[in-house]
């Protein structure tokens, strides 16, 4: 575990009664946990995710806040969101980064591990990695 005053977990799963596999459409959620473990607050920003799938297709998204909101996190305190994306193939990968800013004016990217996007039978059991 690093040094960073911010920790990310993520729980992706596969939706599959969203998915049409006929047509390429793979759909996933994403649970994110960000848990500020610094002594001060800090406010999420900015994110930018990198997503490529299996299929070789690659995305980038980058935006203010998260699901519409930039979460000022007191010491520690968590923010939980749910969010989503489509691949065309049935696995994938997504990593990334946030960008928070400190009470005290401090600039942080917070990396977001890489995890995995993978299409099950079973409906989406979570796998949880930090």
């Amino acid at each position: 575990m690093s040094n960073l005053p911010i920790t990310v977990e993520v729980e992706p799963r596969f939706l599959a009664d969203q998915s049409a596999p006929s047509e390429r459409v793979y759909t996933f959620s994403y649970t994110v946990t960000v848990t500020n473990t610094g002594k001060v607050p800090a406010q999420l920003i900015a994110r930018h995710w990198l997503i490529d799938d299996a299929s070789g297709h690659k995305q980038e998204v980058k935006g203010l806040g998260v699901i519409g909101q930039q979460p000022l996190l007191a010491p520690g305190q968590s923010f939980r969101y749910s969010s989503g994306c489509r691949l065309r193939a049935p696995s994938g990968t997504m990593h990334g980064s946030y960008f928070f800013v400190t009470e005290r004016g401090e600039r942080l990217d917070i990396p977001i591990p890489m995890f995995v996007l993978e299409a099950d039978a079973g409906g989406g059991s979570p796998r949880v990695l930090h």
